[in-house]
């Protein structure tokens, strides 16, 4: 969650017209929690703004509705608009903007706006643009989204760097233990993955995604020992503690992540990549495939690495599948 920096919004631009700037945002775990102490309905009202006003459109009041309408078709123009403007784009009296605020449990005109504030957070893109739909005969979204993928491994292998790469090997094959971390949907997936790539060629590997968990087993780690963590973006708190714990048992510690990231600068080896992500929030993550090449490519250099040994091991893996099930030697391991 986040709060909002009250300073920085000007009363006398609030009461003369409209505000030219949205308050600075800041973290909640930053402050006190002055609400603490307010009414149930205002506590409410601190979360997601946006969705109480859809939950409770059936039981507004027909004037009330108007505003909330205007307010969920322009979100940004709410925050920074004066009461005075509001109220009139809905065709309502000001009075009937402050009722509306305080029926969605809010002190006033003024605190609905810093909670509106809040829900726009996650940026303009998921209240303006609108989804293109989807074609009987064509799907538009199709070239671009190959395109991303394709972008998204180019940047890896430009931005990988040998050295690096080399090491996190080292550190792989030199180990009794490798455990992966990941936190959230696309890292976790990747932790997993990480972990059906290594486990072929003889590596004990385990992924974990539970962070009470993760903290736990990395008090288990010692010298002989790697922690992989994988983080989308690098800031992940109990990620960056996890690797410091890790360091301080003195285990060999690698991050997927982004360049310059705080977990990028807790580990030996950081294997990092920065990929853009598109502006369409409806396509998947770009990001997701570099990694996933960052992955085969750690997962290969430590099956080159290990050899006869790794070769040994997958021929066992193919033997006993190709026993169990009918295939072909050139499908893939398991997959």
């Amino acid at each position: 969650m986040v709060d909002l920096d009250p300073e920085n919004t000007d009363p006398q631009k609030a009461n003369k017209g409209e505000n030219t700037e949205l308050p600075v945002v800041r973290p909640l775990a930053d402050q006190q929690d002055a609400e603490s102490k307010g009414d149930v309905a205002h506590k409410v009202a601190s979360g997601d703004l946006i969705q109480r006003i859809r939950d409770n459109l059936k039981e507004l009041k027909p004037a009330e509705a108007r505003v909330a309408a205007v307010v969920l078709k322009d979100p940004e123009f709410a925050v920074h608009a004066s009461n005075a403007t509001l109220a009139e784009r809905a065709g309502v009296s000001e009075p009937t903007v402050t009722r509306f605020c305080r029926t969605l449990g809010c002190l006033g005109v003024r605190d609905f706006k810093l909670k509106l504030a809040q829900s726009l957070i996650v940026g303009a893109i998921y209240f303006h643009d609108r989804p293109v739909a989807v074609q009987e005969t064509s799907l538009p979204f199709k070239s671009k989204l190959f395109e991303n993928a394709r972008r998204a491994i180019d940047l890896a292998e430009q931005q990988i760097e040998d050295k690096q790469l080399l090491t996190a090997v080292d550190f792989i094959t030199g180990s009794k233990r490798v455990l992966v971390f990941g936190v959230g949907g696309g890292s976790t997936t990747i932790a997993q993955e990480t972990q059906y790539r290594l486990f072929r060629y003889g590596v004990e590997v385990s992924s974990y995604c539970d962070t009470y968990l993760m903290r736990m087993v990395v008090a288990t780690l010692g010298p002989d020992d790697t922690a992989i963590f994988i983080s989308a973006t690098g800031r992940t708190s109990e990620m960056v503690d996890a690797a410091g714990i890790a360091r301080q048992y003195h285990a060999h510690t690698i991050a997927i992540t982004p360049p310059h990231s705080a977990l990028s600068e807790v580990v030996d080896v950081a294997l990092s990549v920065a990929v853009p992500e598109d502006a369409d929030v409806m396509t998947p993550t770009a990001s997701r495939f570099a990694f996933l090449a960052v992955v085969d490519l750690l997962a290969a250099g430590v099956g080159y690495r290990l050899g006869e040994t790794a070769q040994e091991t997958l021929r066992r893996v193919k033997y006993n599948l190709l026993n169990f099930r009918e295939g072909e030697v050139m499908e893939p391991l398991g997959d």
